[in-house]
């Protein structure tokens, strides 16, 4: 979870989320930034997640941290609510695509593809996807699945 790995927006965290779920996602947020392990952080984003579960920002951390954690199964499913939720990020189809590569699952093209068009349409976020990447494959050496990933959408 680079600056925006996962990509969260204050508005996503407070629709219908109230003030407590907001706070504890920017507190879990920035102690992931300031180096926590993702076994520090894990519990506060499932908490996160039963306490708003329609926050899409909330299931795209839960689902990198699972990812980190190699719990590829339930980074799945969060994943799958993540992209549910907002079609529109490209951190949640990462996850998503790093996800169905780790369990066997098809459908990884359609989500690189469409990283691909949003790296080439905003390049701020393409410089946080690549930011993300990298944080990913430092917490996680020898990543397989991302060092894959990030070999599509750079090359």
């Amino acid at each position: 979870m680079a600056a925006t790995t996962p990509s969260p927006s204050n508005s996503d965290l407070q629709e219908g989320s109230g003030g407590g779920a907001a706070s504890l996602f920017d507190e879990a947020l920035a102690r992931y930034q300031s180096g926590a392990a993702p076994e520090e952080l894990i519990d506060d984003f499932l908490a996160i997640t039963a306490q708003s579960p329609r926050q899409a920002a909330g299931w795209t951390c839960l689902a990198w941290l699972q990812l980190l954690l190699d719990q590829p199964r339930a980074a799945l499913r969060s994943a799958r609510t993540a992209v549910r939720l907002n079609p529109q990020d490209p951190q949640a189809r990462i996850n998503l695509s790093l996800a169905l590569l780790e369990t066997g699952g098809s459908g990884v093209r359609e989500h690189i593809e469409l990283v691909q068009r949003v790296m080439l349409m905003a390049p701020e976020l393409a410089d946080e996807l690549r930011a993300s990447m990298a944080d990913g494959l430092e917490r996680r050496p020898g990543w397989g699945a991302m060092a894959k990933v990030r070999g599509w959408l750079e090359g």
